[in-house]
């Protein structure tokens, strides 16, 4: 389990610091959005314990929101957009696997 841990740190880490670098220069053409999400979905299957699991999905939840709609208000500021565009194609697969998951453990319950 700890293993998981590390690798989900890793990359919970790694696709923040792409969607920074990628969203502030403004190039998130192909490949790179499938990349994100698929980090997304090694963060939300890898990354997010059980007793994480109802912290994940309301930060999740208020990040996916601030984010879809700051496109507006941030884009007076270089890169901002994009940034918040990039950080979506992290969260929203994250938070959607998480959710299923926990949909799933309840149901098991």
């Amino acid at each position: 389990m700890a293993r998981h841990n590390k690798y989900g740190s890793w990359a919970f880490l790694i696709g923040v610091v792409l969607a920074v670098i990628l969203g502030f220069m403004g190039t998130l053409d192909s490949p790179w959005p499938m990349i994100l999400v698929i980090i997304g979905l090694i963060v939300g299957f890898l990354n997010v314990t059980h007793d994480e699991v109802s912290t994940f999905l309301m930060s999740g939840t208020v990040l996916i929101i601030a984010s879809a709609l700051s496109g507006d208000t941030l884009s007076s500021l270089p890169g901002a957009a994009g940034i918040m565009s990039a950080l979506l194609m992290i969260f929203v697969p994250a938070t959607i696997l998480v959710a299923i998951k926990n949909v799933f453990t309840i149901a098991r319950n």
